[in-house]
């Protein structure tokens, strides 16, 4: 089973490559990694088109069409049968890959697999961890957010994609407005491990701001999907904006950040992260690396 992993990018020139390095990383080398560039002004394109491997390829039209639609750009362009998708600034544990085809092997019927994540800093400092075990979702446990959906660290059939495309006119939570409408439809067959396999750089991600439009837009699709808990889930959304609003007056909205994921982290996973590391920053890429 071959794979497509996309990364799309606008100006990350600081982390793209750490991204693409963990890429080369993988056990599973049976792969094309498509960098999909969204307008960028910094070095990103120049970084990109530097690599020298057949299996790589780089897209690039000047515009910024916004995650959404390079997302559903990527269905349309690529070759093989599955696709990973990862943000530019983030990395993925060598053998993520690996482990994800493993359950479409067990499970046929599936039609995505996600993980869990190290939620880090920008300088790679873990924060901490979170990820459930969890599968074939009912439409009420999506739309009330009780199961946590890893966007980026997911592994999906083209075919699940080329069924459920990302809304491009919405700016903000387009993954759970496409989990919600496959929901509603029967049509999402998804795995979530717990396994921590996504690195995922989140400072600076909890502001008061961002948090009252993601609330926001959360009560919008409550309203706009149904729901048997309307009600309570409306009620439950006004109750989060009241907090972040009270936190925000405190001075401490970085708390939600902590409460995101485990507070202690084992020696052991400690060490499986920078073992890792290790592994990702020991890859050579071509035409990158001498």
């Amino acid at each position: 089973m071959a794979v497509t992993i996309a990364i799309p990018f606008f100006n990350a020139e600081a982390y793209l490559t750490d991204a693409i390095r963990s890429v080369f990383a993988q056990t599973y080398k049976d792969w094309e990694l498509i960098l999909i560039d969204d307008g960028s002004t910094d070095k990103s394109l120049e970084i990109a088109k530097s690599i020298k491997d057949d299996r790589v390829r780089v897209i690039s039209d000047g515009k910024n069409k916004r995650l959404a639609g390079r997302l559903n750009e990527v269905t349309n362009i690529a070759k093989y049968d599955f696709i990973a998708r990862m943000d530019a600034d983030d990395l993925i544990f060598p053998s993520k890959i690996a482990t994800q085809l493993a359950y479409f092997e067990e499970d046929p019927n599936l039609d995505i697999v996600t993980t869990g994540v190290y939620s880090v800093t920008n300088n790679l400092e873990i924060q901490g961890v979170r990820g459930q075990d969890f599968e074939y979702p009912n439409f009420e446990s999506i739309v009330s957010r009780n199961l946590g959906v890893v966007h980026a660290a997911i592994l999906a059939k083209k075919s699940w994609y080329e069924r459920n495309q990302y809304d491009e006119s919405l700016k903000i939570a387009q993954d759970l407005d496409l989990w919600i409408r496959a929901a509603k439809n029967n049509d999402f067959k998804i795995k979530s491990i717990s396994d921590y396999l996504y690195i995922y750089r989140e400072e600076g991600n909890i502001t008061k701001d961002k948090l009252l439009r993601a609330y926001k837009n959360e009560r919008k699709m409550v309203r706009k999907y149904g729901s048997n808990q309307k009600v309570k889930l409306l009620s439950k959304s006004r109750f989060k904006s009241l907090v972040v609003r009270t936190l925000a007056i405190t001075g401490n909205i970085q708390q939600l950040q902590k409460r995101r994921g485990k507070e202690t982290i084992s020696d052991l996973l400690k060490t499986e992260f920078e073992k890792a590391l290790t592994t990702i920053r020991n890859t050579k890429i071509p035409g990158i690396d001498a």
